[in-house]
């Protein structure tokens, strides 16, 4: 508008001066006047968009013309122009119809800019200075992921770079421009990187050149990292001496670092045992800013010099000591303003209230450990020393620890296997509040399913869930007291409801799972199973429950994958050993049977099932005097069975040393008289040797079976001698006597007795005696060669059980 308004009077002004576009119009315009531009719309229209501010108004000077405008020092006379407009481009020129210009582009492009050289040292410098500094910050970002060697590769390379900056530095300017922050910085990275990596050598010389680096105002502060890195390598004096010089060398206003300074003083004392050295550093602590760690640190000292006295003074010091953490109560809303009450739920579970939790659960974490510790020695017994660690709990702020020490003496109780005084101790929190009537009632049931009283852990189970239904170890012990009662769908439901509670309860998931087995629901144990192990990766239960339920879903080679796994945690176990033994066998891998069986054997040489495996094993490889080892051992373990001694009989009868056969089926003769397959072997043992006992051994022969076939035609017609002596109350028959008394007297009473009857177990001869490996029993199918008729005969005592399929 201002524009138009002036090309509108342009022919009425004369010509003016280029440079002051405004110097002439008041003369001969009196329209425009420069005492009201403040008024003047247009004017402010135009100032506004020409440069965004309002110009100044030209001050008046008493005693001139309105319209002069103030002297600038251009002169007299000559105005200076207003340079708002002048930057915009309002130049005589533009008034006469040139172009509007303000940037000035018909006058030619403008210069470029001046362009760095990089090539310049000072450039050079600086950008390595840039790339030192990425390199620290890059070293420590891996650190904190956890990458300890590309942070220990990425200080390196910053500290080689560094001194190529220093010695770039020194050539243009002089050592006073050097950086020593930069340098600090790369030097106590690279140590603490060498540190991390467990490269103490080297990060103690890294720290020895910044703290002998006297340009390095606070390097001997360092000593306190080196005194560490001492603790850590088990150099307890030397640990101590950097301590020590560090303490000197911090100001005594900074109390927090000098307070965990002799904090790790007086654990480097413990560590050497000068427990009144620690006990001095602690005291001081305690006396100028107690803390748990330290109180605790105390008692310890105390309780290795046995110092009960002391032990309770440093008790009372520590229950002192503030926790510094505001309790639940801030956490309840004092009124029900939505907002408050959605503010609080924010941070109920936010990082700062785990925090809380964190340092409350340590405290109390102390205070048990310190009772349980000094109860037993600071009294005469220890449940007068648990009394009094728990009066003193009552007086103190952590009055809350004092139903839970209670608790904590019962258990103590139970460890020590006094139940009686764990039961009367458990019983007296039947009428608190709910929460330690649970805790109480949780482990009372716990107790009776120990002492199998079903009735009463299911009493006290229930007591427990109705005082704190989110209890999960007392719906765990409500779910055993079910499972045991046989309603495993209802053991279930409980045992869910309390991973729902707390799904980290692993006692409630392993039962879980046995439940699945029990109800035969085999893909959902192994879920739980497998869930287990996730959380527990070396409990050698849940691995073997895993290798039982594949072994079930017939899985063989899973469950050997799991079974390995089990012995690399307990390499020792002979059960699970000969169960891998076992599942070989069955894949016909006898090698691998024949190893888990033997390492079994050793760790456990009184399996009667390992031993029969490994003698069987060698009797079909053909190394019959190995066998007999297997036997005689299974002989001493089992004496009345006379099946182990025919096996030692008939190894030695085919390894061919038949002397040592017939003097064992002699001994075994003495011992079971009635045994025919004995007699059967004597007989022919006798015959081949042309002995004169022949004879002898054959008419006892034909006694024992007449005796039998007499035995199996009494059972067929129902006159089992057992059966009637159950009736007649085993008081001896119509002869009198009992069975055995009976039975030896009829041997005697036949003709060509020449021993007696002898049994150890006074055992009826019946047909489910007589040894089953009798001349029925086959050849075994894995014999390795075709034996003579003999060999056919010897094999009778082994029958097919005992050689591996």
């Amino acid at each position: 508008m201002f524009h138009r308004k002036m090309m509108q009077n342009v022919h009425l002004a004369p010509e003016v001066d280029e440079d002051d576009l405004y110097s002439g119009y008041n003369d001969y315009n009196p329209t425009f006047d420069t005492e009201d531009l403040e008024n003047d719309v247009a004017f402010q229209q135009a100032a506004r968009t020409s440069h965004g501010r309002r110009p100044l108004v030209t001050a008046k000077i008493p005693g001139t013309s309105a319209s002069r405008p103030l002297a600038t020092g251009f002169g007299d006379g000559v105005a200076r122009p207003m340079t708002a407009v002048h930057a915009a481009g309002y130049t005589k020129a533009a008034v006469r119809g040139s172009s509007f210009d303000p940037l000035g582009q018909a006058r030619g492009p403008a210069p470029p800019l001046e362009m760095k050289n990089s090539d310049s040292s000072e450039e050079k410098i600086r950008q390595l200075e840039k790339k030192v500094n990425e390199l620290v910050e890059e070293s420590c970002i891996a650190n904190s992921c956890g990458d300890l060697k590309l942070a220990l590769e990425k200080a390196k390379e910053a500290g080689r770079k560094e001194r190529v900056l220093v010695r770039q530095r020194e050539q243009v300017a002089t050592p006073q421009n050097i950086n020593l922050d930069l340098t600090y910085s790369v030097l106590f990275n690279l140590a603490s990187q060498y540190a991390a990596n467990e490269m103490y050598a080297e990060a103690l010389n890294t720290y020895q050149v910044i703290v002998k680096n006297k340009m390095f105002s606070n390097g001997g502060r360092l000593k306190v990292n080196m005194g560490n890195i001492y603790l850590k390598q088990r150099n307890y004096s030397k640990a101590i001496k950097f301590y020590r010089m560090a303490l000197d060398q911090i100001p005594s206003v900074h109390k927090e670092m000098r307070i965990k300074i002799m904090q790790n003083i007086g654990v480097a004392f413990i560590k050497t045992g000068q427990y009144v050295d620690a006990i001095s550093s602690f005291e001081h602590i305690m006396s100028t800013s107690p803390n748990l760690k330290a109180g605790f640190n105390l008692i310890l000292c105390y309780f290795a010099i046995g110092n009960g006295e002391q032990m309770k003074k440093a008790f009372q010091k520590l229950i002192a000591v503030p926790l510094e953490v505001d309790y639940d109560d801030k956490y309840i809303s004092p009124n029900d303003d939505p907002h408050t009450n959605l503010l609080i739920e924010a941070i109920k579970n936010d990082s700062l209230r785990q925090i809380e939790r964190e340092r409350k659960s340590m405290a109390e974490e102390y205070i048990m450990t310190a009772a349980k510790l000094i109860a037993p020695v600071i009294e005469t017994s220890f449940a007068v020393g648990y009394d009094w660690c728990v009066e003193v709990v009552k007086a103190s702020h952590y009055v809350e620890l004092a139903n839970d020490l209670e608790i904590n003496k019962a258990t103590t109780y139970l460890r020590q296997q006094d139940f009686n005084q764990a039961l009367e101790t458990l019983k007296m929190f039947e009428k608190k509040d709910s929460r330690v009537k649970s805790a109480a009632a949780t482990n009372l049931s716990f107790l009776y399913y120990l002492e199998n009283e079903l009735a009463q852990a299911t009493n006290y189970a229930d007591l427990a869930v109705n005082s704190d239904r989110y209890n999960p170890a007392a719906l765990t012990n409500k779910g055993n007291t079910v499972f045991a009662n046989g309603d495993f769908e209802k053991a279930a439901e409980f045992y869910k409801e309390a991973l729902r509670n707390d799904s980290s309860c692993t006692e409630a998931l392993y039962n879980l799972g046995l439940t699945y087995k029990k109800l035969n629901r085999i893909d959902e144990a192994l879920d739980c199973f497998l869930k287990l192990h996730a959380i527990l990766r070396n409990s050698a239960q849940v691995l073997h429950q895993i290798a039982n339920i594949f072994e079930i879903m017939e899985d063989p080679s899973q469950a050997i994958e799991w079974l390995l796994q089990l012995i690399s945690v307990v390499p020792t176990d002979p059960h699970v050993l000969s169960k891998l033994g076992k599942l070989y066998d069955n894949e016909g891998d006898k090698s691998q049977a024949f190893h888990y069986y033997y390492e079994s054997y050793r760790y456990f040489p009184s399996n009667i099932e390992v031993i029969e495996w490994l003698g069987a094993y060698y009797i079909d490889t053909q190394f019959c005097e190995k066998a007999i080892e297997y036997f005689e051992r299974a002989a001493l373990i089992l004496p009345t069975q006379v099946k182990w001694q025919l096996m030692v009989a008939s190894c030695y009868r085919r390894s061919g040393n038949y002397q040592k056969a017939l003097e064992k089926y002699k001994v075994i003769h003495r011992k079971f008289p009635e045994n025919v397959e004995c007699l059967r072997f004597l007989v022919r043992l006798c015959t081949d040797m042309g002995l004169k006992e022949v004879q002898e051994y054959m008419t006892k022969l034909k006694k024992v079976e007449k005796l039998k076939e007499i035995r199996e035609q009494r059972i067929k017609s129902g006159r089992d001698g057992s059966a009637r002596s159950r009736r007649e109350g085993n008081t001896g028959g119509e002869n009198g006597g009992t069975k055995g008394e009976r039975l030896s007297a009829r041997l005697k009473a036949l003709p060509g007795t020449s021993e007696p009857y002898e049994s150890s177990s006074s055992k009826e001869i019946d047909a489910s005696y007589i040894d089953p490996l009798g001349p029925q029993a086959e050849r075994p199918k894995t014999a390795a060669r075709k034996r003579t008729d003999e060999d056919d005969f010897a094999d009778e005592e082994l029958g097919e059980d005992l050689l591996p399929e």
